[in-house]
């Protein structure tokens, strides 16, 4: 099973489709599950959570709702593409491609900390530790430089804080590139 995360920034750059095009055609008859990230949604959240000054459990919930909204435009794209919101219903000998609708309930019930330190990224890796997923690659519309660590990237924002411990002990392989690498 391959999990691939695509930055929210790939909707504002235009990019989006093409990338979800791409993927098709690459991955085609292989477990694949697509993790959106909440793009403009989640920033729309870090606003009104700046603005109203209200707690990180209801900022969390709100950017996963952002991660679903993304979700749902990706199924508006790709009819085909199967939305599924429960990780138990996510089989690894499927070979339609996935779409992940979160659940802010069992996040929490995982264990995730509600806090911006972690966005779609670490959720992608969580995800894919918890599929026992053969690779994890992350979409972004960031340049990236491959002679970077991942401690680096998070230094330099590309990938969120919590992402490297995220997958510490993770033994899928990790890919972050570029959308014009796809």
């Amino acid at each position: 099973m391959i999990v691939i995360k695509l930055g929210g920034s790939l909707a504002q750059a235009n990019t989006l489709l093409h990338c979800l095009n791409r993927i098709e055609q690459q991955y085609h008859g292989q477990a694949v599950v697509i993790v959106m990230g909440g793009g403009d949604f989640a920033n729309q959240v870090r606003v009104a959570q700046q603005q109203w000054q209200f707690d990180d459990n209801s900022a969390h919930a709100m950017a996963i709702l952002a991660m679903q909204q993304m979700a749902w435009l990706v199924k508006g794209l790709k009819a085909d593409f199967e939305l599924v919101q429960s990780v138990n219903a996510m089989l690894p000998s499927s070979s339609k491609m996935m779409i992940w609708l979160p659940d802010v309930n069992e996040l929490n019930n995982a264990g995730i900390p509600a806090t911006w330190d972690i966005s779609s990224d670490s959720l992608a890796a969580w995800l894919a530790n918890t599929l026992s997923a053969d690779e994890l690659i992350l979409i972004k519309s960031a340049v990236i430089d491959s002679t970077l660590s991942l401690a680096q990237l998070a230094e330099y924002g590309i990938i969120d804080n919590a992402f490297c411990d995220c997958v510490a002990n993770s033994t899928f392989t990790i890919q972050i590139i570029n959308q014009q690498d796809i």
